[in-house]
């Protein structure tokens, strides 16, 4: 490589990653402020929903029978 085609390379390089940087803050900015970006909820709600497994389902049976029980004493 030439020097010039060198720097050129790294100079995109720096801009790429500057770039993805900012991509990143705003991304992060926005989720943390609560804005009403559609994208953005539909993404905050996949992120926090619980994968759906056996253990989980399990789980729910366990917290149905607790609540029963609960029920049962009169709390």
């Amino acid at each position: 490589m030439e020097p010039d085609s060198a720097s050129i390379a790294a100079l995109i390089f720096i801009l790429l990653i500057i770039s993805t940087n900012f991509g990143m803050y705003t991304i992060v900015r926005g989720a943390t402020t609560g804005g009403d970006l559609p994208w953005m909820s539909a993404l905050r709600d996949f992120l926090s929903k619980p994968l759906e497994g056996p253990s989980n389902k399990s789980m729910d049976d366990l917290r149905k029978c607790v609540k029963e029980l609960e029920k049962q004493v009169g709390r």
